[in-house]
């Protein structure tokens, strides 16, 4: 490979992350299921615990459409969690300073997912909730990110949308939600997103000058 192939590799990469953005609201339209397998495989090929992975289905993927029947039994459940942590993180703030200083944005967010009730699910296209084995050393969740990175990644390359759902991942000890998607309950550690096309451009991202959060030692 010549130095300019690295050149021009090195230039798409930098515009992948760069744009690279959350979407928060989608198109009605549904991308094409090969789009969506594009992602899927892309999220397989990222690292994964290797040394404890003992099953060939180490990593599974469970795709919900929205027009899914399991798409409102999903909500309901994320819902419900939702609510069980507003109360929880609600009574913390009672308790502990950090919490009652840091926790006031977080609770807002609670409150419109739970008892508010805003639909979670519906709002995107696709639904696509990612399960990595369970290990003993409790390293799936890293393995997760770098799977929904590269998840990321590859839908911002195909001009979609995509945004984390994470609360997901509060669903890994939830039976109920771990049989309605088929995955066996707790040998997986679960986490999430929403796919679609996005209904209008993200705002930039800002982020503070590289030197001035950077130390050399």
């Amino acid at each position: 490979m010549t130095y300019y192939d690295f050149e021009v590799r090195n230039l798409v990469l930098d515009h992948l992350i760069e744009s690279r953005h959350t979407i928060r609201k989608f198109k009605i339209e549904a991308p094409p299921k090969d789009m969506i397998e594009k992602i899927l495989q892309a999220g397989m090929l990222a690292p994964y615990t290797q040394i404890v992975t003992t099953r060939e289905d180490f990593r599974r993927f469970v795709v919900i459409p929205k027009e899914s029947e399991a798409t409102p039994k999903a909500a309901a459940l994320l819902r419900k969690r939702a609510t069980a942590l507003y109360g929880e993180l609600k009574d913390k703030m009672q308790r502990d300073d950090f919490y009652k200083n840091n926790g006031g944005k977080y609770l807002g967010r609670l409150e419109a997912i739970g008892p508010k009730g805003m639909p979670l699910l519906g709002n995107a296209p696709y639904y696509i909730v990612v399960a990595d084995q369970r290990v003993v050393l409790d390293k799936s969740g890293l393995a997760l990110a770098h799977c929904l990175q590269n998840m990321w990644l590859k839908a911002t390359a195909l001009g979609l949308g995509f945004q984390l759902l994470t609360l997901t991942e509060e669903m890994t000890g939830n039976r109920e939600f771990c049989e309605l998607i088929g995955i066996p309950f707790g040998e997986y550690v679960l986490d999430g997103c929403l796919v679609g096309y996005p209904d209008a451009p993200p705002a930039a991202s800002k982020r503070p000058p590289l030197d001035e959060m950077t130390r050399w030692i």
